[in-house]
C-alpha cells in the first residue's frame, strides 16, 4: 500500500497563503488513513471467518453423512488390521442347556521374532530354550542368524512364559495379542465341541475358526458379532454328560472293549442330552488326524455318528411294530419259528442253533428269533419295509448338528430282494449309527412320531410326522419291557426306573470283506420309564469280552446291558426322574352286591 504523507508540502504552502491552519490538513489525513486501515482489517477478518465457516460446514457434512451410513447399514464384524489381510476378532461362547460354560475365548499372546532387530541372537536362543524346552535349538539359531526378518516362535504362550520372555530383554522378541479358544471342562463332550484353531494370522490379531464338531457346524453363528452377547445354547446337559462319560469309560474297561459310545435322547424333542464316544481327546490340545491304520481307532473318530455298523437284533422291534401297524399281526399272533428256513438259497438260523417253536410276536422279540422276525418281514415285503425304514430316517445321514454327522450315511443293500428283506429285519445287511438307532427308538417311545436328532436346545415338544400308529408303538413298548423282565436283557432291571429295550450282537465286518471271528459290536437300545418313556438310551461296545465266567461272553446281554443299566441308575435322578412303582393292568373283577 502506498502511504500518503500526513503533511504534504504543497497543501501546507497553499494553506498558509490562504491563512488556513496547516494542522487541520494533518488531522484530516490521519482520519482518512485510519479509515483505510480499518476497512482493510475488516476485509481480512471477514475472509478468515468465511474460510473457517466453509471448513466447519464440510466437517459437519462428512460427520453427518458417516452417521447416516452407519445408521442405515447392518452391523459388520469387528476387524483387526494386519499387513496384507483383514482378520476377524470375535467368537461367541457355547453353553449347555443349563447355561454352564462349555467353550469361550481367552486372551493370550503369541511370540514372534524380528532377527534383524536382535542384539544378541545366540544369547536369545539359549534363554528361549530355558523357557520353551520343546523348541529346536539348531533351527532357531539358524533362523535368528540368517536372512529372515520375521518368524513365529510360539502361537500360544502362558502369562508366566510371556513374563519370562519379557525378562530376557531382547528387543527382537515381540508379542502378538491372541484370542484362543478355551474348553474349561477339558475332554468333557470333546466330540460334540470338536475344536477350534487359527485361520488367518497377523501380529495384531488371529482368526479363530472351528475345525470340527459343533464349533465348525455353527462357525457362522459363533463368528457373527451380533451374537457376541448371545452364547450358543446346546441341548447337552453337562452334569449328565460327565456322569455318562465316567460310567461308559468304566464299562468299556470292565468289558475289555476297544471303544464305546452312548446316546441319550429326549423322545419328545429329539434333543441329545448326552453323546459319548470313547476313546476321547482334549479339544484344548486336539491331536492330529491319523493318516494310516483304521480310522475308527483314532480318538477323533466319533462313534455316535460315524460308527456305521450292522447293529443286529435291535432292529427286530421295527419289524414287529410295522407288522402290527399294517394289520399283518398283533402282539399275540402265533408264528412258527421252527426250521428249516431258506431264502434265496441261504439258510436262516437262530443264535447257537436254538429252536423256539411256535411263538407269539411278543415271544419272537423276547427270545430274539431270527426266523420269526424274518417270516414277519416276508409278509411285510421289501417295498413296504424300505418305506418304513426310510421314514424312520435310516436311509440318510442324521441331521445332528456336528459336521461329522454328514459322513455317517447308512449302508444299504445294493439289491433289496427277499434275502435282504429277511436279514435287514434282524439287523444285518443294513449298517447305521447309534444316533440313527436312537431316533428310531424315540419314534416308538413317543407314540409313533418321527424324531430328528438335534444339538440345539428346544423350547418344547417337537411333533414330527407320524410313522406308525399309536397302537403299534404301545405294543412295541410292551414287547421291549418284556425283553427286560423275561428275555435277554434281564440285567437291565433298575428298581424304580422301569427300562424297556432290546439287545443286539452283530459280527464285526473285516477290512477285506466277510466277518471277523469272535469279534462283535454289542448294542443295547433302551427307553425309560417303559410305561411312559421320556428318554432313549443307546449303548454300543466295540469288541467287548466279559471274562468273569468260565468262558468269554460277548453278547450284548452280558456286556452292553449292565453298562446301560448303571448309566440309567446314575443319570435318571440327574434328569429329574423320581423312582416310581410300575403300573400294572387291573384284573377283570366284577363287583356285585350280596343281599
Amino acid at each position: 500500500m502506498i502511504r500518503t504523507p500526513l503533511r504534504p508540502l504543497a497543501r501546507i504552502l497553499e494553506a498558509r497563503q490562504k491563512g488556513e491552519n496547516p494542522d487541520a490538513i494533518e488531522r484530516e489525513n490521519k482520519r482518512i488513513r485510519h479509515e483505510q486501515m480499518r476497512d482493510a482489517s475488516r476485509q481480512r477478518a471477514e475472509g478468515r471467518l468465511l474460510v473457517l465457516g466453509v471448513f466447519f460446514f464440510c466437517a459437519f457434512t462428512v460427520v453427518g453423512a458417516r452417521m447416516g451410513v452407519m445408521a442405515t447399514t447392518d452391523p459388520t464384524e469387528p476387524r483387526a488390521a494386519a499387513p496384507g489381510s483383514v482378520i476377524s476378532a470375535t467368537r461367541a461362547d457355547i453353553v449347555d442347556r443349563n447355561g454352564n460354560l462349555l467353550a469361550t475365548n481367552f486372551e493370550t499372546h503369541a511370540l514372534y521374532a524380528q532377527p534383524h532387530h536382535m542384539i544378541d541372537p545366540q544369547g536369545a536362543v539359549k534363554k528361549l530354550m530355558a523357557v520353551f524346552p520343546d523348541l529346536n535349538e539348531e533351527r532357531l539359531l539358524r533362523d535368528f542368524t540368517g536372512k529372515r526378518k520375521f518368524l513365529w516362535i510360539k502361537k500360544k504362550i502362558s502369562p508366566e512364559q510371556m513374563q519370562a520372555v519379557h525378562d530376557i530383554g531382547e528387543p527382537g522378541l515381540l508379542f502378538a495379542p491372541r484370542d484362543m479358544r478355551l474348553y474349561p471342562n477339558g475332554s468333557l463332550a470333546a466330540h460334540i465341541m470338536g475344536g477350534a484353531s487359527y485361520g488367518r494370522e497377523g501380529v495384531h490379531a488371529a482368526e479363530v475358526i472351528g475345525v470340527a464338531g459343533a464349533e465348525k457346524y455353527f462357525d457362522d453363528y459363533l463368528r457373527d458379532p451380533a451374537n457376541g452377547n448371545k452364547p450358543l445354547e446346546l441341548s447337552i446337559d453337562m452334569t449328565v454328560q460327565a456322569a455318562s462319560e465316567r460310567i461308559l469309560y468304566g464299562g468299556m474297561k470292565l468289558m475289555n472293549a476297544k471303544g464305546a459310545t452312548s446316546v441319550l435322547m429326549d423322545v419328545h424333542t429329539g434333543e441329545v442330552i448326552s453323546a459319548v464316544s470313547l476313546p476321547s481327546f482334549d479339544p484344548n490340545d486336539r491331536p492330529h488326524a491319523a493318516v494310516t491304520g483304521d480310522a475308527s481307532d483314532s480318538p477323533l473318530f466319533n462313534r455316535s455318528v460315524q460308527g456305521v455298523y450292522e447293529l443286529g437284533s435291535v432292529f427286530k422291534i421295527f419289524t414287529a411294530a410295522q407288522a402290527i401297524d399294517l394289520g399283518i399281526a398283533t402282539a399275540d399272533t402265533v408264528i412258527d419259528t421252527s426250521g428249516p428256513m431258506k431264502v434265496g438259497g441261504f439258510r436262516i438260523g437262530e443264535f447257537r442253533g436254538k429252536n423256539y417253536g411256535k411263538q407269539t410276536v411278543t415271544g419272537i422279540i423276547v427270545h430274539s428269533s431270527n426266523r420269526g422276525t424274518g417270516r414277519l418281514a416276508l409278509e411285510i415285503g421289501a417295498e413296504r419295509q424300505q418305506e418304513f425304514l426310510k421314514n424312520l430316517g435310516f436311509f440318510e445321514p442324521t441331521a445332528f448338528e456336528i459336521v461329522e454327522a454328514s459322513g455317517g450315511k447308512p449302508l444299504l443293500p445294493q439289491r433289496w430282494q427277499e434275502l435282504s428283506t429277511v436279514t435287514v429285519s434282524y439287523g444285518h445287511g443294513l449298517s447305521s449309527s447309534p444316533m440313527h438307532l436312537a431316533a428310531g427308538y424315540s419314534a416308538i417311545a413317543n407314540g409313533g412320531h418321527k424324531v430328528t436328532p438335534t444339538l440345539r436346545k428346544q423350547s418344547g415338544p417337537v411333533v414330527g410326522p407320524r410313522v406308525m400308529s399309536e397302537r403299534a408303538a404301545a405294543d412295541a413298548r410292551a414287547m421291549l419291557r418284556a425283553v427286560v423282565t423275561e428275555g435277554t436283557a434281564s440285567f437291565a432291571e433298575v428298581p424304580g426306573y422301569q427300562i424297556g429295550g432290546k439287545t443286539g450282537t452283530a459280527d464285526k465286518p473285516g477290512p477285506r470283506g466277510g466277518y471277523l471271528e469272535d469279534t462283535v459290536i454289542a448294542t443295547f437300545a433302551s427307553m425309560f420309564p417303559a410305561h411312559d418313556p421320556k428318554y432313549v438310551l443307546i449303548v454300543t461296545l466295540d469288541e467287548p469280552v466279559e471274562t468273569s465266567g468260565d468262558k468269554p461272553r460277548r453278547t450284548a446281554g452280558w456286556t452292553a446291558v449292565p453298562v446301560a443299566a448303571e448309566m440309567v441308575r446314575r443319570v435318571a435322578p440327574l434328569l429329574g426322574l423320581r423312582p416310581t412303582v410300575e403300573p400294572d393292568s387291573l384284573a377283570d373283577i366284577t363287583l356285585s352286591s350280596s343281599n
